[in-house]
């Protein structure tokens, strides 16, 4: 087996578990009435997915599992070498970015557990929620930095490399965090999130491949593979959301593959989509205080813009996934140029 057969096999078992374990998981959650509760500020023609089953990122969240499990077991049967210390570092970080998005996950399962369980669109505390990200990117950089695979310089496009010293800290900080709510904002229209995230692993599986990076490379895939299988359910119109335990599972393997990879500044382009989203929030209410009153756009996240702007759901996440393609290609382009 080739390393690149089993980038393969990773993404095509998350494909396969996650798209079967919607037939068991969504109709308990349905007998659970584990319904997503709807924004009552939101576009009025989302009231009728008032109900529709939350929570279903735990379907990718086990099936990317499983599927980097079984993947890397075939890779080491083939090339036993992987298991030696030429690979141990890189077996490392992967274990890491892995933990660092289940981790992410098991904080947005709390969210979503305290709103089915109350039945209202509120779970964790913003600032809840908050310390236990900054708790888990504590540990994230901890991590990173006993493997000695964390270093304060980056590689800027177009500038070269800067040497941040103890400012990289708070703007890794912030990238991490600030990364994980960006992708759980954009998980607002069926099929949205996990389309965007579908394209930005492929190009982060692509780029793992090429430079041989093969243990990132199979949780790359491996997420690619579940987005894909997630699909089947989530699509217009929806039988079931990811809710903020596949939201936040997917920013933070996302966040964690570029640390990871030692490329943060990645981020600015496979993230693009991700970034808009946020960026459109923090400008509404900027400009709101600013002009007392006014609105820069119809609503945010950016996606309900164009929702009230006319759009369909559909074309709205097509957009967003062909700029999502457009980062992720600039991403790899600069990864491997």
């Amino acid at each position: 087996m080739t390393p690149r057969f089993a980038l393969a096999a990773s993404a095509f078992i998350a494909l396969v578990l996650t798209a079967a374990s919607g037939f068991a998981l969504v109709p308990l959650l349905r007998r659970l009435h584990y319904g997503q509760p709807i924004r009552t500020d939101g576009p009025a023609w989302h009231a009728k997915k008032q109900g529709t089953p939350t929570m279903g990122g735990i379907m990718f969240m086990l099936g990317v599992l499983v599927a980097v499990g079984a993947a890397f077991a075939l890779l080491a049967a083939q090339l036993p070498e992987i298991l030696g210390p030429d690979w141990q570092l890189a077996n490392r970080r992967a274990m890491i970015a892995l933990g660092f998005a289940f981790v992410n996950g098991m904080i947005g399962f709390a969210d979503d557990f305290l709103k089915v369980t109350r039945q209202r669109n509120r779970g964790l505390s913003a600032k809840a929620k908050l310390l236990l990200q900054v708790l888990a990117a504590t540990g994230f950089l901890v991590l990173l930095q006993r493997c000695d695979t964390l270093t304060t310089w980056v590689q800027l496009p177009w500038v070269g490399v800067v040497e941040l010293g103890w400012l990289f800290y708070p703007l890794a900080y912030l990238l991490i965090v600030g990364m994980v709510n960006a992708a759980n904002l954009t998980d607002g229209l069926d099929g949205l999130a996990s389309s965007v995230t579908f394209v930005v692993m492929l190009g982060m599986m692509a780029i793992c491949s090429l430079l041989t990076w093969y243990s990132l490379g199979l949780l790359a895939a491996a997420v690619a593979g579940g987005c894909a299988g997630f699909l089947l359910w989530n699509f217009h119109p929806a039988r079931v959301f990811m809710g903020d335990t596949g939201s936040m599972f997917l920013g933070g393997a996302v966040t964690a593959l570029a640390f990871c990879m030692n490329r943060p500044e990645l981020l600015l382009m496979v993230g693009i989509v991700y970034i808009l989203e946020a960026a459109s929030v923090v400008i509404q209410v900027v400009f709101f205080k600013l002009t007392h009153g006014r609105r820069l756009f119809k609503m945010t996240p950016l996606h309900h813009h164009f929702e009230l702007c006319g759009w369909g759901e559909v074309p709205i996440v097509a957009l967003f996934t062909v700029v999502a393609a457009l980062g992720t290609g600039l991403g790899v382009w600069y990864m491997l140029g």
